[in-house]
This record gives C-alpha cells, structure tokens and sequence, in this order.
C-alpha cells in the first residue's frame, strides 16, 4: 500500500476549519483528534464539529478518540460522518465488540495505544482491526517531540501483523515530520499523521506531498515491504 498522510486538524486553526480543511485536500484523510479532558489533559472537540467537517470537506474523516468509556461514544463518530474511528484500548471495556460496532456502522476500526503500552497482549484481537495505531509522543497535545524509543514497538507490530497476513493499516502519530518520517516508514509504518509538519508550513498542500514522497521513498527500501 502506498503512504498515506493524514494532517491533524490539532495544528489547524479551529476559528477557520472548513478553509484548513481545503488547504489540504490533496491529503488521504483528515485525521480529527478528539479529546475529553479526562483520558487525556486537554479538551478539543466532539461529535458537532465532526458533522460539520463532514459536510465541509470531501476528504474522508479519521477521528481519533481520546476519551473515556469509547464503548458509549465511538459508534456516534461513525453516525457523523467519520469513515475511520480509533479507540484507545486502554479506555474501551469491550474493544472486539467496539471494534465489531464500528465495522457493522460502516466506518474502518482502529485501535491506538499509548507510547507505555505494549502491543503482544493484543495479538489476538488484530483480526478485529483495519489498524493500529501506535502513539509516538503521549497523547493530548499537538507539536510534541517524536519519540524514537518507539521505533521497535512500531517493529514489532509490523512483524505481528506480517504473521498473521493481515491487510491492517500501521498508522503512526506524534512528531511525524521530514525529519521522523522516513524512520517510521522503515519500521513499518504506512500511515502518518502529521499536525504542525503540515499546518505549520507556508504551503499545506505541499507539504503533504513532500511527505508522502519521503515515506513512499522509505518503504520501498524497506525490509518489511519487501516481504510482502
């Protein structure tokens, strides 16, 4: 599969979403990054936002959930037009039946995990998935350092889901830049979700399409495509 960049809307300017939105239509998805300041320090938007972005803008919507108790709320995303819902496993109860819920309202399952978690406990749930998502700074604010000591997590879950022959998307998010992207395409990663490399640059389309060019540049060198 080729790289896919997803610009955070975090970094974007919130007074003017609709227009931050078309600065970056040339991008693969929108990534939406919902936060309840209770699973995480910060509070950003809910489920009217995303109506609204999805009326505004024709490129697909893939919310991040950052937020207690998914289990209730991440089936509403889906309602409000988002093609892509990631829940923490951390928070969900019930993450094969979220997973599950997600899929059944026609919406891609992604599950995320905080830099300290592991992913080996949750071999068995990859089945359930259409992706993982690894966190490469802690989750809660924009424009965070990358953290390198996350590259052999990003490794290994490639390696899991090579294992079982899984077509599951390996999206990554914290501090993707020109400068990280690269390392993370060889680890495994093909999806990036880039804020402030993207919405911090005089020309956002752009950008994107320079990012692109360097994960894509990376992954053909990469080990771990090369086996597919």
């Amino acid at each position: 599969m080729a790289a896919q960049i997803n610009p955070s809307i975090l970094s974007a300017d919130f007074a003017r979403l609709a227009d931050e939105a078309k600065a970056v239509e040339g991008a693969d998805w929108l990534h939406v990054d919902v936060m309840d300041n209770h699973f995480v320090p910060n509070l950003t938007l809910g489920v009217p936002v995303v109506e609204s972005l999805a009326r505004a803008t024709g490129t697909p919507l893939d919310c991040h959930l950052m937020i207690e108790d998914p289990d209730r709320w991440a089936p509403q995303y889906v309602e409000a037009g988002a093609s892509s819902v990631t829940f923490h496993v951390e928070a969900a109860a019930a993450p094969v039946r979220l997973a599950r819920e997600i899929r059944a309202k026609g919406a891609r399952a992604s599950m995320a995990l905080k830099p300290a978690t592991p992913v080996e406990p949750y071999e068995d749930l990859l089945p359930e998935l259409d992706m993982v998502l690894i966190m490469t700074v802690e989750p809660g604010f924009g424009g965070q350092s990358f953290l390198d000591i996350m590259l052999p997590k990003i490794r290994r879950t490639r390696e899991l889901i090579g294992k079982h022959g899984l077509p599951i998307w390996l999206q990554v998010d914290g501090g993707v830049s020109a400068a990280t992207i690269e390392r993370c395409a060889d680890a495994g990663a093909d999806v990036f979700v880039a804020g402030s490399a993207v919405y911090g640059a005089d020309d956002p389309a752009e950008a994107v399409r320079a990012l692109r060019a360097r994960a894509e540049s990376a992954t053909a060198e990469a080990t771990w495509a090369c086996d597919h």
